[in-house]
């Protein structure tokens, strides 16, 4: 429980601050240019650095890392709850990411090592699955409550209680072995994996304003796809890798890192356009769009842990995580047939449980997987790569999408327009301009989902090709009894 805390602010900090930004940028100051870095700033360090994270957690001891992250991602939300100017924003919430980086890939680390038990550790992965996929809806609810009946500077503030209580639960609860003291930090590996990653996700946020084609873009989107080749050829050379290759050689964790990935690109594009579409195009209030989110933060919990949770130790992963990407597939295309008009039982809500229901199925057996048989000093650099996965996906999938829906916006509006003029001989009326721009916004809404349910089938094929292994067995059977860890 003290790890699904810990987990669940790391995750929900990622959407939380999304409802309240509108008055954290009246506040400040900001530009519509520079609003976009209160969650880059955040994503990017998150992302960038969670295989460095994890080798230090392999370094220093799990727990250690575990109660640092905790401590110093309380100091950094305090210090964004405070921010007199956006600078001072920005750089707590890069600190936040920083933090992060620690505290994530240590936690997944620690819910290894000590459930060895194969059902309890089902039971556990389970939470911890429904905490990954249910975490970014819940910071939606979260952030439109706090936003509206106090003030948005709790929804940073609100981290501090919660990583205290983690934070002296760890200290009583949790155990943990010693640090490697022979696992060395792989320094070259972390500037050119870490900036590989940061270039490129940095590039898909950048291809919003400025376009695919801008030399800036293009130049970041290639600069780090060559710093993430050199990475690679560094890491079959390097003394003490930052990502040992044999972790994403093995056929399994590979296809468990590739499902996460591209599920999550879908999920994330979901949760941007539902949240636009409920506030903007139907008038929502802040308070009412979180609500909107409980059915799906549900039936990702239902998936999680009554589901997955039940079955992983009986079917092999792949009969849960194949179909849980289809059935999130069919949820996505549902709202692909979304109209200006409200839908919210007769589209919204059915997509919501269907995609709901098909992350519970995916994330569980995908973080079993990629973290099963793993030697215990990679157990920390194979959680951080799975959490990367996960966050670089969201990251790359909010760009992207985002940019599609924006250029299908404005195609969509220009020709309607231009067909208004030449029908009418005259400009359009405002209502008649509205009523259009409406229509182009979920236009461009549909069809970047439309997108985002073809990536979610791609990831149903990668699951149901690459992984390949049998139902998991008690992992406590495999582990030599040095390696083991007392459970409490």
């Amino acid at each position: 429980m003290i790890i699904a805390l810990a987990q669940l602010m790391v995750v929900l900090d990622a959407t939380i601050v999304n409802i309240a930004l509108p008055s954290a940028q009246r506040e400040l100051h900001m530009s519509d240019a520079n609003r976009q870095w209160v969650i880059t700033a955040y994503t990017l360090a998150f992302g960038g650095l969670l295989l460095l994270g994890g080798r230090i957690a392999d370094l220093v001891g799990r727990k250690r890392t575990f109660l640092i992250g905790l401590i110093g991602f309380a100091a950094a939300s305090a210090l964004g709850g405070a921010a007199s100017s956006q600078g001072m924003l920005f750089l707590a919430r890069a600190l936040q990411g920083v933090f992060g980086a620690l505290l994530a890939p240590s936690a997944l680390s620690l819910l290894t090592t000590t459930f060895t038990d194969v059902k309890e550790r089902s039971k556990a992965f389970g939470i911890y699955g429904a905490i990954a996929g249910g975490g970014a809806a819940i910071g939606l609810i979260a952030g439109g409550l706090l936003t509206e009946y106090l003030d948005w500077r709790w929804c940073l503030y609100v981290n501090i209680p919660i990583a205290l209580i983690a934070f002296l639960g760890a200290t009583v609860l949790l155990h943990d072995r010693p640090g490697h003291g022979h696992v060395r930090l792989d320094v070259p590996g972390a500037v050119l994996g870490c900036g590989g990653l940061v270039a490129i996700v940095y590039g898909c946020s950048e291809a919003q304003p400025r376009g695919w084609d801008d030399a800036l873009v293009l130049g970041l989107l290639v600069g780090g796809l060559a710093l993430l080749a050199a990475f690679a050829w560094w890491q079959s050379r390097a003394p003490s890798p930052l990502l040992p290759l044999h972790i994403v050689r093995d056929r399994n964790r590979a296809g468990a890192f590739a499902t996460m990935g591209l599920a999550v690109i879908a999920m994330f594009g979901m949760f941007l356009f539902m949240t636009y579409y409920l506030q903007v195009v139907l008038g929502y209030s802040p308070v009412k769009t979180g609500m909107a989110f409980l059915p799906m933060t549900a039936a990702i919990i239902v998936g999680s842990t009554q589901i997955s949770a039940r079955l992983l130790h009986h079917l092999p992963p792949r009969v849960l995580m194949a179909p849980g990407a289809v059935l999130a597939a069919v949820g996505l295309f549902l709202l692909t047939f979304l109209t200006a008009e409200p839908a919210y039982v007769s589209h919204v809500l059915p997509a919501e449980l269907l995609v709901g229901l098909g992350m519970g199925l995916i994330f569980m057996p995908v973080m079993a997987t990629a973290t099963s048989g793993v030697a215990p000093h990679d157990s920390g650099v194979t959680s951080a790569t799975v959490n990367t996965a996960q966050q670089v996906g969201g990251s790359i999938g909010t760009a992207l999408l985002n940019t599609i829906a924006t250029s299908a916006s404005s195609t969509y509006i220009a020709s309607h327009l231009k067909e208004a003029v030449a029908r009418t001989g005259r400009p359009p009326t405002p209502a008649v301009k509205s009523a259009v721009i409406k229509d182009g916004v979920v236009h461009g809404f549909t069809i970047a989902i439309g997108w985002g349910a073809v990536i979610m089938l791609l990831a149903a094929v990668v699951a149901g090709t690459m992984v390949t292994a049998g139902a998991p067995k008690n992992a406590a059977e495999n582990e030599p009894e040095a390696d083991r860890v007392p459970t409490h």
